[in-house]
């Protein structure tokens, strides 16, 4: 076991271990690190603790020291430059007619580098650009393509739940959604219905994901015949988080030989989940993967969805 601390860079970012060394850190110290980009502000998020050692990524650096009012003071100076970064790097985008999307701006902490974001739909030659960036800063330029689901997460917003959305307010990253888990939910595949301001799938579907599974199991399908306390039944509707189960009672059954129908009732009879019992054979259960139904141009946006 290593005893380490966790330290994050950005409120919402991704958690980074340290070693704290001869160090005394608690949690909410800030403090100084060195990692890939060079020196580093950060912040001390989960106190000293023992994991692992095939959980950390080697080589376990150590932290240099813990943040003074000079260091917290240079931090605050390289915030407040951003404003104008952007400016001037939007300034030098139009000049040169590139087709990209400025996102953000950041300095590292020892002012050795300035890194721009950017989206775009193709590659972008920005040679020329950088040059130009790096005869106004004077310092080492990078500029980083980044996707949408990471702009939503830079810029923040307001999802269709009409909360900040998960990945700028709580979610620290990203997680592979896919399209069985608004199934599982029951959720139209519209996509305008299923996706977030990003134009990919919802996070929440994923980490919502594992509640729905639970709380589906034993549930019968639409169109499944159950036995209830009021005779056999066919299943028109379920509500997963209510635990209920809609049917309609079977008041004459059918024959597919004589072409005869079955006869439901008009009425709707509502039962707990643990009220019916499945009789082992399916009606109309679909795979959960099963997009056949949907429409070619539905299909098309739904696979647009999924994209990373």
């Amino acid at each position: 076991m290593t005893k380490v601390v966790g330290i994050k860079f950005k409120d919402v970012g991704k958690l980074y271990y340290f070693s704290p060394g001869d160090l005394h850190v608690e949690e909410g110290d800030n403090v100084i690190v060195e990692t890939a980009r060079g020196l580093e502000f950060g912040k001390v998020v989960m106190g000293e603790t023992e994991v692992r050692e095939k959980d950390l990524v080697a080589p376990l650096k150590n932290i240099i020291r813990v943040a003074d009012e000079k260091d917290r003071k240079r931090h605050e100076d390289n915030l407040a430059k951003k404003g104008e970064a952007l400016r001037l790097c939007q300034e030098k985008i139009d000049a040169h007619k590139l087709e990209m999307k400025l996102i953000d701006v950041e300095y590292t902490f020892d002012n050795s580098k300035v890194i721009f974001y950017f989206t775009a739909d193709g590659r972008v030659d920005f040679r020329e650009l950088v040059k130009d960036l790096a005869a106004v800063f004077r310092m080492r330029i990078e500029l980083r393509q980044i996707g949408v689901r990471d702009e939503a997460k830079m810029l923040g917003g307001v999802g269709n739940c009409g909360r900040g959305l998960c990945c700028s307010t709580w979610l620290s990253d990203f997680e592979p959604v896919s399209i069985k888990m608004a199934k599982v939910q029951n959720l139209s595949l519209n996509p305008t219905k299923i996706s977030g301001i990003c134009g990919r799938l919802m996070c929440c579907l994923k980490f919502e994901n594992e509640v729905y599974t639970q709380l589906k199991k034993g549930m019968p399908t639409v169109g499944e015949r159950v036995k209830t306390p009021d005779g056999m039944a066919i299943v028109t509707d379920i509500n997963i988080l209510e635990n209920i189960v809609k049917t309609r009672l079977i008041l004459e059954e059918g024959s597919k030989e004589k072409g005869v129908e079955e006869k439901l009732s008009t009425e709707l009879y509502i039962y707990g989940k643990n009220d019916v019992r499945r009789m082992g054979k399916k009606g109309s259960k679909r795979k959960d993967d099963d997009l056949e139904d949907l429409g070619e141009d539905v299909l098309k946006e739904i696979k647009e969805l999924m994209k990373d």
